[in-house]
């Protein structure tokens, strides 16, 4: 991402390796601190995007849902930053939020907060908001196979042009093409 305009990498994948590679090279400019908010409906490949950037991280896994357990803490097997692994989705207000004292761990790792969107944006001056999509129309809609589209769209200081150079650098050879948008804060 060049220039001074505010923008929304896109990616699209045709199956979930392809979303886990997007993962994977996404994972090479992450450092401890970042938040990324994943937002999507069921069945879009949050918990499989996440998979793959634990891998990219180099955590110990397997990463899996953690609706039950609301939060999973993958530690560093390379020496990197721990993977936090947060569904939102059966959560409340930003009350239940706050009760997870996530900030705890914010500096430390990187933290994925599925559903997070509207909820935990708060927490930190800089994030990257996710939103998946499937097609409308899929023929099977557990088959975690089918096309996604992927937008990844930075916010705040962390992600100033040089950092959006990168990281637009890194998702490039994944098949990434800068779109002009608003952002997360001009969307509201």
């Amino acid at each position: 991402m060049t220039g001074s305009g505010n923008g929304t990498l896109e990616i699209r994948t045709v199956d979930a390796d392809g979303t886990r590679a997007v993962a994977v090279a996404l994972a090479a400019v992450l450092r401890a601190g970042d938040l990324l908010v994943m937002d999507g409906p069921l069945g879009a490949g949050k918990t499989t995007f996440t998979q793959g950037l634990g891998d990219g991280l180099g955590v110990r896994g397997p990463v899996a849902s953690p609706t039950f357990v609301i939060e999973r803490v993958h530690p560093s097997l390379a020496g990197g930053p721990a993977l936090v692994h947060v569904d939102a989705y059966r959560l409340g207000g930003g009350g239940d939020i706050d009760d997870l004292d996530l900030d705890a761990d914010l500096d430390q790792a990187v933290t994925v907060v599925e559903w997070g969107r509207d909820r935990v944006e708060h927490l930190v001056d800089s994030y990257l908001l996710l939103e998946l999509e499937r097609p409308d129309q899929v023929d099977d809609p557990d088959d975690p196979d089918e096309p996604r589209t992927l937008r990844i769209t930075p916010s705040g200081q962390r992600w100033d042009e040089v950092a959006r150079d990168q990281l637009a650098a890194a998702l490039t050879p994944v098949g990434a093409r800068l779109t002009e948008s608003p952002t997360p804060e001009e969307n509201r």
